[in-house]
């Protein structure tokens, strides 16, 4: 299973969002680009970072997150604000390994699937859900699609991966989580990468247990300190064979 450090950016600075609320980040006074670097130097093959401001159309984090692409020397995969091919094109272009896509997958599926088709195995589905519901427009609206319908809607696509966040989970009911997302993966035909379920190691022994989900997101418990990267990634490579280069 591949640890996804994850790097959320508002304004400039690296946030924590409790259960996807814009208004309620938590702002950690760190440096985004030296807390990436610290990610690699703890050994991690792969990278997110979620641009919260593009959410809005608002591209003032272009620059960060273009520098954190080029200096951290590993695959990146970028979410936040991707509506259209130039965009995608252009975080392609200054090195992006993958962009994730979920409200304009909703509205306009067969544009995401022609977007998939451009870029196979570049491609995130992100299935945001809140009590049962998918979320869009930054988890601040819920549509009537069922997230089940969304992910075999895109069954056929080349998709690099199918991103699944339970926004309702919070720290007591991560094995209630577990089984919530473990579910929406056996709807999926891409590697499912699982977000926003990862507060200690013992979630990660859990997980990587649970089948077609390839991946996890890990950020607030990392940046506050009560998971430690080193550790997770030796945890998530145990009973391993091998390690794909990039899932």
């Amino acid at each position: 299973m591949i640890i996804y450090p994850t790097i959320e950016l508002m304004r400039g600075r690296c946030v924590s969002l409790r259960k996807g609320r814009l208004r309620e980040a938590q702002i950690w006074e760190v440096d985004p680009v030296d807390i990436a670097r610290s990610f690699v130097d703890a050994g991690a093959e792969a990278m997110h970072v979620t641009d919260l401001d593009a959410v809005a159309g608002d591209d003032c984090n272009l620059g960060l997150v273009s520098e954190i692409v080029r200096k951290v020397g590993i695959p990146v995969q970028v979410a936040g604000g991707f509506r259209t091919q130039e965009r995608i094109a252009r975080a392609f272009d200054f090195g992006a390994a993958r962009v994730v896509m979920g409200t304009i997958a909703v509205r306009h599926p067969d544009w995401m699937k022609a977007m998939a088709r451009s870029y196979p195995d570049q491609i995130v589905l992100a299935v945001d859900v809140w009590k049962g519901q998918v979320m869009v427009d930054g988890w601040r609206e819920a549509c009537v699609i069922a997230p089940e319908t969304l992910i075999e809607e895109f069954a056929s696509a080349p998709l690099a991966a199918v991103k699944i966040t339970d926004i309702d989970n919070d720290i007591d009911a991560t094995e209630s989580s577990i089984g919530v997302i473990a579910h929406l993966a056996e709807y999926a035909k891409a590697p499912v990468i699982a977000a926003g379920l990862v507060h200690t190691i013992d979630d990660i022994s859990r997980l990587k247990f649970v089948p077609n989900i390839a991946g996890t997101l890990i950020g607030r418990a990392l940046v506050r300190g009560s998971v430690d990267l080193s550790e997770a990634l030796a945890v998530a490579a145990e009973a391993k064979a091998r390690t794909p280069e990039f899932i």
